[in-house]
């Protein structure tokens, strides 16, 4: 993988976050202040960035594939 590609470090983040996130929202009793209108916010959005991040490092990993291995990304010169 291209390691200036900035899908991968986001990816990691949003994993990490979402996970944090789905965990908290397990544990919560329905009278917390993370339930709100008898919704799980913390569950829904940890849902979120997990399926956000899933989208993010698999769009990095297939460019990276399509790309190959030692290959530079190629830079096209603006014509105007």
């Amino acid at each position: 993988m291209h390691f200036f590609d900035l899908r991968v470090p986001l990816g990691w983040l949003f994993l990490i976050l979402g996970g944090l996130l789905i965990v908290n929202g397990l544990e919560v009793p329905a009278t917390s202040d993370g339930v709100s209108l008898g919704i799980n916010i913390d569950l829904i959005w940890g849902v979120v960035l997990l399926v956000s991040a899933i989208v993010c490092l698999w769009f990095a990993r297939r460019f990276a594939r399509k790309r190959g291995p030692g290959k530079a990304p190629a830079v096209e010169a603006s014509r105007h």
